[in-house]
């Protein structure tokens, strides 16, 4: 006689019964802290045990090299890496160009779901790496491996398994055209915790961002340089961010941002010039257009400047995309300084947020951001004068209220 539950017949999951709440032990197990600074940082200080992590991305974009990097470099992770698209040559090769060892890393290339838990049950690993979830199929579904049936059996049997055994598992998952995981929408709702690693194809980082975490802040990422030798964590950004120059130019303003608890210095380029083909060329990179127009708007009304008859062009260099508000006011610098044709130094940055009337509001965590600037060697941080109670910084701090009171004090 067929079991009602297929899927509980393969992980033979034992009969469970109610608990009071308050009987229930509420101590962390111990998170396993990998040689991965970036991904500890992302995760919210480690690896949680019996916790199915999914980490999405662009084909190419490194997903398969950074976990295969992350097993090899932890010592003592004894790690069951199964890959579906590779054979045990590719990924041999891959981890000869890594130049890192683990004794204890086993491959595994099967597609079978039943023999997974079979070999896991055999070698008996820390973790567990699927490469990918769309390869996997199990003989519970008639449906070919990928489908939405399978995706979603193949990680229902995985996650049964792992939570008996308090076993992390790895998975990697391809996306659509859109941006979005394949499979159902399910699959993110089943895992712990779902990462998506993005990067631009012409820059070498690459960054590891928290979409969700039942562990942790969703608010948090990790930056990679990306080498011939595999992914090299970053733990200063604003050395990829920050261009490097021999000499002052005009249009150029260092902002502070935050991401999560994060702050890091990002470059804000911008170039005015008269507008040549009638109508006036608006143009952002890594910025919202819409929040520029606006800036612009507020520049014109408040302080008088005529951007009417000009394009304007801003970039964030490193082709990094910003939504932080506190960037308005190092974005206003640099349309100023262009506007101006006249350089701001190299040791000012800037943080604060402008509103429709011209004031300059208030950002959070501003002591993080100026203890981020003083540490890089800014000699003077613009904020907001409505930032109230900051204690002593190495940097001399410049106060001001609104857009007019700004420029005249810049420039």
């Amino acid at each position: 006689m067929e079991p009602k539950s297929k899927s509980a017949a393969v992980v033979n999951a034992p009969k469970n019964k109610p608990q009071l709440l308050e009987e229930i032990s509420s101590e962390n197990r111990q998170r396993t802290i990998t040689s991965d600074s970036e991904l500890n940082r992302v995760l919210g200080g480690g690896i949680v045990p019996g916790s199915l992590i999914l980490i999405g991305g662009e084909p190419g974009i490194g997903k398969s090299t950074l976990l295969l990097q992350i097993v090899l470099q932890t010592k003592g992770l004894k790690t069951l890496y199964v890959s579906g698209e590779e054979s045990e040559q590719q990924l041999k090769m891959r981890a000869d160009r890594i130049k890192s060892s683990n004794a204890e890393v086993f491959v595994y290339t099967e597609t079978s779901v039943e023999s997974i838990i079979q070999q896991v049950e055999q070698v008996k690993p820390h973790l567990l790496v699927i490469d990918s979830i769309q390869t996997l199929e199990t003989a519970l579904i008639e449906s070919a491996a990928g489908s939405v049936s399978q995706i979603r059996e193949a990680t229902h049997v995985i996650q049964q398994y792992a939570k008996r055994h308090h076993l992390p598992v790895f998975i990697v998952g391809h996306i659509t055209k859109e941006g979005t995981i394949a499979g159902p929408k399910l699959l993110e709702h089943m895992v712990d915790t779902v990462l998506q690693f993005e990067g631009d194809r012409n820059y070498n980082y690459r960054i590891l961002r928290t979409i969700k975490n039942r562990f942790g802040s969703t608010a948090e990422l990790g930056i990679y340089e990306m080498r011939g030798d595999g992914m090299r964590a970053v733990t200063n950004p604003s050395e990829l961010l920050i261009t490097q120059r021999d000499e002052l130019v005009s249009g150029v303003a260092i902002g502070i941002t935050m991401e999560g608890m994060r702050p890091f210095l990002i470059e804000v380029q911008a170039l005015v010039s008269p507008a040549v083909y009638g109508t006036p060329q608006r143009s952002a990179t890594g910025y919202d257009l819409r929040r520029l127009g606006m800036l612009l708007a507020v520049l014109d009304k408040r302080c008088g400047f005529r951007f009417g008859a000009k394009d304007v062009f801003l970039n964030i260099a490193g082709g990094l995309r910003v939504e932080d508000p506190a960037v308005d006011l190092a974005v206003v610098a640099a349309l100023l300084s262009s506007y101006e044709d006249t350089a701001i130094s190299n040791k000012y940055c800037f943080s604060g947020e402008v509103g429709l009337s011209g004031e300059i509001r208030a950002v959070n965590k501003v002591e993080q951001r100026i203890s981020e600037a003083a540490k890089l060697g800014y000699e003077k941080v613009y904020i907001s004068k409505y930032n109230q109670k900051i204690s002593g910084s190495q940097s001399e701090l410049a106060k001001v209220k609104t857009v007019a009171e700004f420029y005249k004090m810049l420039f």
